[in-house]
């Protein structure tokens, strides 16, 4: 698996400094904390899933979530658990290797080593487990079943809790909560593999749904959980977790209030109009904007609901050559002692000490989204990802 390896070779290179690394399930969980991206979600009842699994694999999408929770009816759970392992089967006889890091989100803890158990030999090629709702109380069997269902099958399982219930989004009750949780997820640290925000569940306790004019930045109760999640739980210390980015929920827009959000400029400059066109009547302004905050606040990766998200993600994911180039010059060993320095850029100011944190961060998106070379920007790189 890499980031980008839909595209052609002679692509790749146009388009980056540094390419993106190649990983697999296996790689170390820091790397696939990372490597993340945008996680398409998929109802565990489609009919054809690992077609479905398949073609996204083809097309650049790189982990998934095969849903037996809020996106099916109650009702058809036990037809969800079935369709899930005939569908996994059929893909482990017909491909014979992991495409991309697959997941399945559960509504019970039992559900980890039933399903663990009925998969049987192409277990192999599953990750995890999302677990939703999750708090220390109720996330503790959720991780117990996983740990369990991990020892009895022999395969490294993952866990990527959904942060999403009321007692974490109320302010009486929010700190207590997320201290629950950070000791939930502490003492399984070597399984968790990333945080995941739930915002529509945090909206709904309100009564809000953003519009495609507004991300989960511009609605202030979703903000503070955001900001409190990423303080407590995704700090750069040794203790944090890679907390990923909230949904977002359109893909078509029919009728505007505000402007769209793209300047028009860097589009010019490139002769790509009419992507600035297309990303606009598809309500990519609004999802491009939720990305740069994402990135601004301290997340990494999102979860999408639809395909035509992934690309953008992992386009906007990408490292510029500028913020790799002032990584690299915070991170050079001479630099250990501290001290400021005019970026290559001559553009800004880099502190060596403060800036620590951030280069290394960035240096470990590099290595899985790549670097772009010095005279490619977002749209050169949505315009080569996006297909017309």
């Amino acid at each position: 698996m890499r980031h980008f390896g839909h595209l052609g070779a002679e692509v790749r290179q146009r388009l980056f400094h540094q390419e993106p690394c190649e990983f697999t399930a296996d790689s170390p969980a820091r790397l696939l904390s990372a490597a993340l991206g945008a996680t398409l979600y998929s109802p565990a009842t489609r009919p054809r899933l690992a077609e479905d699994i398949v073609k996204q694999a083809g097309r650049g999408v790189v982990s998934m979530v095969l849903c037996l929770e809020d996106s099916i009816d109650d009702a058809d759970v036990e037809h969800g658990e079935e369709n899930l392992v005939r569908q996994f089967t059929e893909l482990a006889e017909d491909s014979g290797a992991g495409l991309l890091l697959l997941f399945v989100r559960v509504r019970f803890p039992e559900q980890i080593p039933d399903l663990v158990r009925r998969l049987g030999p192409a277990v192999r090629l599953l990750s995890g487990f999302v677990l939703p709702k999750f708090t220390g109380e109720r996330g503790m069997p959720f991780l117990e079943a996983l740990e369990a269902a991990e020892t009895a099958s022999g395969r490294r399982l993952f866990a990527m809790p959904v942060l999403e219930s009321p007692e974490l989004l109320y302010r009486e009750s929010r700190v207590e909560t997320l201290e629950g949780i950070f000791r939930a997820v502490d003492k399984y640290r070597d399984r968790v593999l990333a945080l995941r925000l739930g915002v529509t569940d945090f909206c709904s306790s309100y009564g809000l749904r953003r519009a495609p004019d507004m991300t989960a930045y511009d609605v202030q109760v979703v903000a503070s959980v955001i900001a409190d999640v990423v303080n407590m739980l995704g700090r750069a210390d040794g203790t944090g977790f890679t907390v990923t980015g909230p949904v977002w929920e359109y893909f078509r827009t029919q009728e505007r209030m505000f402007k769209p959000q793209l300047r028009q400029s860097p589009f010019l400059e490139v002769q790509a109009v009419e992507l600035r066109e297309r990303l606009i009547a598809h309500a990519m302004d609004g999802l491009l904007r939720e990305i740069s905050l994402d990135h601004a606040n301290g997340l990494l990766g999102k979860t999408c609901i639809h395909p035509s998200h992934v690309l953008p993600v992992h386009a906007l994911s990408v490292v510029s050559h500028e913020e790799f180039s002032d990584a690299a010059d915070i991170l050079r060993p001479e630099r250990c002692g501290g001290g400021v320095l005019r970026s290559a850029y001559t553009n800004k100011m880099n502190e060596v000490k403060p800036h620590r944190a951030w280069a290394e961060r960035t240096l470990l998106r590099a290595e899985v989204f790549g670097v772009a070379r010095e005279d490619v920007g977002f749209v050169e790189l949505l315009a080569a990802a996006i297909p017309d």
